[in-house]
């Protein structure tokens, strides 16, 4: 047995591993999109490494762009397999891959307008047919259910706690009469997550595919979120008359600052101004996780007591149509424009940044992670110049950010993910989805808790197991 790494390869995005056994049957775990990469972005997600044809079948642990972007260009390109996830999974990478695609070709088709005669023509990776048919392929196991792909292979999915229907994979192969069990850990959410359970124990592992996106990093000892809201809010809507936009994604961190707004509401602080989310997808994941009440956690069932919508207070609007989005920009009142994506590498948030990012009244506040070659990215890093839709634009706008607002555990969470095995029975243990000089840190920590081989793959590596 084998297992390439094809994405999520000493960078966070684009998550990708293959697993080939003997026989040469195929298991895909996730198929994620490369996001943020700079100019190799295009490169990078029209090259799988492998043929999508020989694909037996597919694991996706969780709904996130950088995990399932790519499947709809993998069937296009050949993969005729199921897909296997959680419910809440299928349900919202539905409406994200459809978004995707619309996004794609709402960006081809920008691009293409502002090209003159002659030039080549921009070309969406797929299109919402593509997603059509992907979905198509999807078969929904539930959670901490043995399940029976094949008679030599099973699968059980643990909740990971990182967003709605997130889940670790566990694989259970048997070979020549012998018997593997691995596991990829998906993204690892927080143990104490403002809105989700926390992750799950699971059985011990022969193999570990572990994510490290801050591996690190500790997330303690920050402000409480909403006192954080509250200031900017307040310095830039009421003291500057300015705006805050917030790329965030459309889940999990569109629906983890609405609770925290609403509880400023709550308490009776809420700033006196309107308050947008600019996303047709944020609407339809907020209402997907309002359908699915068991997975929050204690916190927020009792505040639903006494409030039965949490994620709604006074002031707030849902964008819905091109237009309306086009109007925030023309509007000079101060306001909070929510809208993805979280990196700022697309969709309608792009634009209104590009529309407030040359006064100093304005305030662009980033809630969550965003790879280095990314437009967040490069506005965290504090440059001063940055380019979108291939025009140079000054940065006037404050940046700030939020760093406590993260869906990915810190690396004491990353560790206690790890506690319920025995280090000494984990053969080797796979560090991908996190920066390079964050995964050696976090291999030096992991050997001193006993792990005693700690691989970082290199993008298209392969290992034998």
């Amino acid at each position: 047995m084998k297992i390439a790494f094809h994405g999520a390869a000493r960078v966070v995005t684009g998550s990708k591993h293959l697993i080939t056994l003997n026989n040469n049957v195929q298991i895909l775990l996730d198929c994620g999109l490369f996001q943020g990469m700079g100019e190799v972005t295009d490169k990078l997600n029209g090259y799988f490494g492998f043929d999508p044809a020989t694909v037996t079948c597919m694991v996706l642990s969780h709904a996130h762009i950088d995990h399932c972007g790519l499947l709809p260009r993998l069937v296009a390109e050949g993969f005729q397999g199921n897909v296997y996830c959680t419910p809440a999974t299928m349900d919202l990478t539905r409406i994200l891959l459809l978004d995707s695609a619309k996004i794609q070709e709402q960006d081809a088709a920008y691009l293409n307008k502002k090209r003159g005669p002659g030039q080549e023509t921009e070309e969406p990776l797929y299109t919402e047919e593509d997603v059509i048919k992907a979905m198509a392929l999807f078969k929904v196991v539930d959670y901490n259910t043995d399940f029976e792909i094949s008679p030599e292979i099973s699968l059980n999915l643990s909740d990971a706690g990182h967003i709605l229907g997130s889940a670790a994979v566990h694989l259970t192969i048997k070979e020549n009469e012998t018997e593997t069990r691995l596991t990829f850990s998906g993204d690892v959410g927080r143990y104490g997550d403002l809105l989700l359970k926390s992750p799950q124990r699971f059985a011990q592992a022969d193999y570990i595919v572990m994510e490290s996106t801050y591996g690190d990093s500790l997330h303690k000892d920050l402000d409480p979120i909403e006192d954080m809201l509250y200031e900017i809010i307040n310095q830039t809507c009421n003291i500057k008359k300015g705006k805050v936009i917030i790329p965030a994604f459309s889940v999990g961190r569109t629906q983890e600052l609405l609770y925290a707004l609403n509880g400023l509401e709550l308490k009776h602080k809420l700033p006196d101004v309107a308050y947008y989310v600019d996303s047709p997808l944020s609407e339809k994941a907020t209402q997907v996780l309002k359908n699915h009440p068991e997975v929050y956690n204690n916190g927020v069932k009792e505040v639903m007591k006494t409030d039965h919508d949490v994620f709604s207070f006074k002031g707030l609007k849902f964008i819905e149509s091109v237009e309306e989005s086009k109007a925030l920009n023309n509007d000079p009142r101060p306001c909070v424009i929510i809208s993805a994506s979280g990196m700022a590498e697309g969709g309608r948030v792009r634009h209104h940044i590009r529309n407030n990012i040359s006064s100093q009244k304005n305030t662009i506040l980033m809630v969550g992670y965003c790879e280095p070659n990314s437009l967040g990215g490069k506005l965290l890093a504090g440059n001063k110049t940055v380019y979108m839709f291939r025009e140079a634009y000054d940065v006037v706008a404050e940046v700030k950010s939020i760093r406590s607002m993260s869906a990915h555990g810190d690396y004491e969470d990353l560790l206690h993910f790890l506690s319920c095995q025995q280090p000494q029975q984990v053969k080797k243990l796979f560090l991908v989805h996190g920066e390079y000089k964050v995964q050696q840190h976090f291999a030096e920590r992991l050997v001193s808790h006993g792990f005693r081989q700690v691989e970082i793959p290199e993008l298209h590596q392969e290992f034998s197991l």
